[in-house]
């Protein structure tokens, strides 16, 4: 799990790796998210990476494997994960716009208080994941396994789960929206307290 080592700037925020302050404090966030970047295409796997605050544009993370990572209150626009691994990761609080996690294997990792905003999680994995408390809108989830977990308390609009394995998945108090859960095991998700 990456180390929390705090900012030097005293904020209380975790430092960025390979950086003594967090992406606030840095004197140029632009150039430690274009740093932090080329350190993870250099490489298949990542393990321990801290990048919270920082934003990343039009990057292919294709095919890598994330391990132990934090990208709290991070941005992604227009960025690919296509056949990513990803395990034990929080990306709690970001900013997804346009990006691509089809054919992800994601286990473990939180999604917490994030906006999804016209995404595909299309044919992945996505077993016990929490995606409490996020807003997802315009973005599709089709073919997937969501086995345990978790949309409570998220916001969910014209976004569909066709024929998804939603068993055990939590949607309680979530809010939907032209939704769609066609052909879905609906009857195994837990949509109420009282089931």
């Amino acid at each position: 799990m990456f180390t929390m080592t705090p900012c030097d700037a005293g904020c209380g925020k975790t430092a960025l790796s390979g950086s003594n302050t967090c992406a606030i404090h840095s004197a140029d966030p632009r150039r430690e998210a274009a740093r932090i970047t080329e350190s993870i295409l250099k490489s298949k796997t990542v393990k321990d990476l801290s990048a919270g605050y920082l934003h990343f544009e039009d990057t292919d993370f294709s095919g890598r494997s994330f391990f132990g990572c934090g990208f709290f209150r991070a941005g992604f626009s227009r960025c690919l994960f296509t056949n990513a691994l990803i395990r034990m990761s929080f990306f709690d609080f970001s900013v997804f716009t346009d990006c691509d996690f089809s054919k992800c294997d994601i286990q473990f990792v939180s999604f917490a208080g994030a906006r999804i905003l016209n995404c595909t999680f299309e044919e992945s994995e996505l077993v016990h994941v929490n995606y409490c408390g996020t807003e997802i809108e315009d973005s599709t989830f089709n073919r997937s396994n969501l086995y345990n977990s978790r949309f409570i308390n998220a916001g969910i609009k014209v976004s569909d789960f066709i024929d998804c394995n939603i068993k055990k998945a939590f949607f309680i108090k979530s809010r939907r929206e032209g939704v769609s859960f066609k052909a879905s095991n609906t009857a195994e998700a837990v949509f109420d307290m009282g089931e």
